[in-house]
């Protein structure tokens, strides 16, 4: 059983990764911030009672607030000291990962709480498990390695936050770890998610006929992993930190959806808008309408890169390190993600007229 000091037990995913964690018998104390409930994946509430000094035990979650943007996260001496000596191992899933923050919020939480993060597993000799993401390979395409990125440009601040992140966990000479998921979607026999976030946002404004074309290359893919293989992912990474430390892991699926495999899941739902891609010099907002032009700018236009790019994340550490295969991210798992976005209510039930 290990000791688990947790940055992100809020999130999505970090949420999903506490309840797994518990279940196996850790005992985890998550730093929380604004949003103080860690929820699985199910949306269930995870038990939990306040830090109160000591190491959690098996099975048990405790809550201390923290603050990444602070330094000593805003404790005392006593209490970093504290929490540094009762845990084996620093688990730093938080992140801004909107893509559109301001540069100067991409460092503050990305980089410099990164460089909190690793201070404090070295004040206290803990390991490091940092979670950062497979997209630090910017607009590069073709192979990528599990090793440090090769110069490319970064298709937004986020991937460049991140990329520094790494960085700095490189150079703090803590024993680390650095976990890169690709694009988070749902479980995959059932395609459940507790929070539509990030692409699904995009996703349902074309599925609903809000936006109707998208800039893409005929060549670009997309690189979506089941919740479910990430957690197992970060499982075993976390389970297996002398074996771990010192790798890159990418919790990717190892082969990704063309986009018009995408495009073609969506239109095999009659009621759904089928988008018209467009190639990347062609595409022109200022021919869109007033209404789609505004939500190109503010939430499709974000995610656009990811219509045009084509990386193939290299994915051997994770079976090197006893983890699982990720399962097979093709049609059928793509209409389970849709079958439940509609059960769900969040992607559209019926054709909406414009």
């Amino acid at each position: 059983m290990a000791s688990i000091l947790f940055t992100g037990a809020a999130g999505l995913l970090g949420g999903e990764l506490a309840a797994r964690l518990l279940a196996r018998g850790h005992g985890v104390t998550a730093l929380i911030n604004r949003n103080k409930d860690v929820r699985g994946n199910d949306g269930a509430m995870l038990r939990s009672a306040d830090w109160t000094g000591a190491a959690p035990r098996a099975g048990e979650l405790l809550l201390l607030g923290g603050d990444l943007v602070r330094d000593g996260f805003g404790w005392d001496g006593g209490t970093h000291n504290a929490l540094a000596a009762a845990h084996d191992l620093l688990i730093h899933c938080a992140a801004v990962t909107q893509f559109d923050a301001a540069p100067e919020v991409h460092r503050a939480v990305n980089v410099e709480g990164t460089r909190r993060a690793a201070a404090l597993a070295a004040a206290g000799g803990m390991r490091l498990l940092h979670v950062s993401t497979a997209y630090v390979c910017g607009t590069r395409n073709g192979p990528i390695p599990e090793a440090p990125r090769d110069p490319a440009p970064f298709a937004n601040g986020y991937e460049e936050s991140k990329a520094a992140a790494e960085e700095v966990v490189r150079g703090s000479g803590v024993p680390a770890a650095i976990a890169r998921p690709s694009i988070v979607v749902g479980e995959w026999a059932s395609g459940r998610i507790r929070s539509f976030d990030t692409i699904y946002a995009a996703f349902r404004l074309i599925a609903e006929g809000r936006v109707r074309a998208m800039p893409a290359s005929p060549r670009a893919t997309l690189d979506f992993v089941p919740i479910d293989h990430v957690v197992a992912g970060l499982v075993v990474m976390a389970e297996n930190m002398d074996g771990a430390a010192g790798r890159t892991v990418h919790l990717a699926s190892g082969a990704p959806v063309p986009v018009a495999t995408f495009r073609d899941a969506i239109a095999a739902v009659p009621h759904f808008h089928v988008p018209e891609l467009v190639a990347p010099a062609a595409f022109d907002p200022a021919r869109l309408s007033p209404l789609e032009r505004r939500l190109h700018g503010r939430i499709t236009g974000l995610y656009a890169s990811y219509f045009q790019r084509d990386p193939r994340f290299v994915v051997a550490a994770l079976p090197a390190l006893g983890g699982p295969a990720c399962p097979p991210t093709d049609a059928a798992f793509l209409a389970r993600l849709i079958g439940y976005g509609i059960a769900a209510g969040f992607l559209p039930l019926t054709k909406r007229e414009r």
